[in-house]
């Protein structure tokens, strides 16, 4: 039976000239019960549609009506989590519940609204902090009570519009199994807002794909059985065919085609030495007589000192490296990742053990080390062709103007900003600013390459973009590289190895698988690879183990030899 439904609706911000178009005809039926995952970019209108299913906005054109009758404003019949948990940091957990009982039941006697709160709060896994303000939880925990908050006030239908995407990946995953599970309890009909793949697969009946131009795209009907576990689905065919066929649609119809260079790199060597006897800069900038053990990280310790006696963050991190080889470092937040990054760095001073880069011990902060983070930290006042030339003058300090201005345009091309060298910093989206940071690490040339959650602060399909575009650029350079990742797809889709952390305090290497997949490679292809997902396995099953906390340290050599080294 239908519950929600949209009858050609259109929605519009502005008028005349400055009239920006969101939603272009959109036919949807809501079934009652039903769980619908509303899947699509950034900028495609998600949210939007999400406000006038909740009465926030009302359409430009067309009906959205529930169970037969417009809707006029926000009703008690559909309730909202929104991304951001707006909590009232002077009220308990307890509190901000009942907080929503009060203004839909006033009238609700007060032991049956004492009850009412203790139940959603324990059915969210809250009870033990009942009497904690906001202020004493975790970004997971007060997302929890918003949950509680919104199922206290017994709507009929749920609109969740990506209230998963502010958390960490284990936080996320752990929560969107528990509104599967308050969802196969109450049987409440639900409508989730999201761009995670994987999220929408393990929850959806059915998923929608909402293009970019505000218009709905191909339906995916989700057949696999409940409850959906995410290690055995690893397993399960129809789960693999179903995301290649929903990361693939996404893909054709939402990620723009490379954008083709008419820049070549002069041949100019980098101040830290290269021969110049190659077609490009790009090619022989971190030229070295050295090809293995180019990055040696030996014996290397991280204490730190605290009230009650030195705090041993990273113990015995050994790793060696060749020239040339990609490798991902992932395991759960607070594991060091981020920590042996900033040392190679040499933003962050090593306590024990050394860092050697083609030889060379590691001291303190160099262009040949160039490291793109989390966030890229542009000047906003300076254009992106300005903020990609900072560091260059340095680098080819014997090459002319007009050369060190062709390496900047040609990276900014290759990252899709040949249209936007001159816009500035303070005018980009967040997946722009980080081309600018990935343009700018490959203009300086350096001999080592340092990723810190690149693209953490992206929506799950920008990253997919930006990390295409990022082994484009690599597979030309070959620079000897390490991502810092939270994301299992990401680290194996980038790396030659996967290097895996144990739990924190005293963090060392638990295991390494080495990633044995074809190059150049894209998320399309990989989907479709035989031994892709006996990798994403190996990772999962490692991070599975440290996931409760436990601690151990192992030794950190390579795996017994799996089915595809074997082969």
């Amino acid at each position: 039976m239908s519950l929600l439904k949209f009858e050609n609706v259109f929605k519009s911000f502005g008028t005349g000239l400055h009239e920006s178009k969101v939603l272009n005809g959109i036919d949807l039926d809501v079934q009652e019960g039903e769980f619908l995952v509303l899947l699509g970019f950034s900028g495609s209108g998600k949210t939007t549609l999400v406000n006038l299913m909740a009465g926030l906005e009302k359409p430009t054109r067309g009906r959205v009506t529930y169970r037969g009758a417009p809707i006029e404003g926000p009703g008690p019949e559909r309730g909202v989590i929104f991304q951001n948990y707006s909590l009232m940091p002077w009220l308990t957990v307890n509190g901000n519940v009942q907080l929503a009982l009060d203004s839909i039941f006033p009238d609700m006697p007060k032991a049956e609204k004492e009850a009412t709160v203790a139940k959603y709060v324990k059915m969210v896994g809250l009870s033990h902090a009942a009497t904690r303000r906001p202020a004493e939880l975790s970004g997971g925990m007060r997302q929890r009570v918003n949950v509680a908050r919104a199922l206290a006030m017994n709507p009929e239908m749920l609109l969740l519009d990506e209230p998963l995407s502010a958390l960490d990946a284990l936080t996320r995953a752990n929560l969107a199994d528990e509104i599967e599970a308050i969802w196969n309890q109450d049987k409440k009909t639900c409508v989730l807002i999201t761009n995670d793949v994987d999220e929408a697969i393990i929850l959806a009946d059915r998923i929608i794909a909402l293009n970019p131009d505000g218009t709905l795209g191909e339906e995916f009907t989700v057949t696999l059985p409940r409850p959906r576990d995410r290690g055995e689905m690893n397993h399960n065919e129809e789960f693999k065919r179903l995301r290649a066929a929903v990361t693939t649609y996404l893909m054709d119809v939402g990620i723009e085609a490379k954008t083709a260079s008419s820049h070549t790199l002069p041949d100019i060597t980098p101040i830290h030495g290269a021969a110049s006897n190659l077609p490009t800069a790009v090619q022989d900038a971190t030229g070295s007589l050295r090809e293995d053990r180019f990055l040696d990280f030996s014996q290397l310790h991280k204490i730190y000192p605290t009230p009650k006696g030195p705090l041993t963050v990273v113990e015995d991190f050994n790793l060696k490296m060749n020239k040339g080889e990609f490798i991902s470092l992932i395991g759960h937040s607070g594991c060091g990742k981020s920590t042996v990054l900033t040392m190679a760095a040499g933003l962050n001073s090593i306590s024990k053990g050394a860092i050697k880069l083609d030889g060379r011990a590691v001291l303190g902060a160099d262009p040949e080390r160039a490291v793109v983070f989390q966030s890229p930290n542009l000047f906003p006042w300076l254009t992106a062709r300005e903020n990609c030339a900072i560091g260059v003058d340095k680098v080819y300090p014997r090459a002319s103007q007009a050369e060190r201005q062709e390496v900047v345009e040609y990276y900014l091309e290759r990252v899709g900003l040949a249209d936007a060298m001159d816009r500035s910093a303070a005018d980009m989206s967040n997946g722009m600013k980080q081309r600018v940071g990935i343009a700018r690490a490959f203009a300086l040339s350096p001999k080592l390459l340092l990723l810190d959650e690149p693209f953490g602060m992206l929506d799950s399909l920008t990253r997919w973009e930006l990390q295409e575009v990022l082994m484009e650029v690599w597979s030309r350079t070959k620079v000897t590289a390490v991502c810092v990742t939270h994301d299992v797809d990401e680290a194996i889709l980038l790396a030659d190895r996967v290097v895996m952390m144990t739990n924190g305090p005293q963090a060392t290497i638990g295991k390494i698988v080495d990633v044995n997949l074809p190059r150049p490679r894209s998320r399309k292809a990989l989907l479709e690879h035989p031994d892709y997902y006996l990798y994403r396995e190996q990772v999962l099953n490692f991070l599975e183990e440290y996931e409760h906390g436990k601690h151990g340290k192992t030794n950190a050599k390579a795996p017994p030899a799996t089915k595809q080294q074997a082969a």
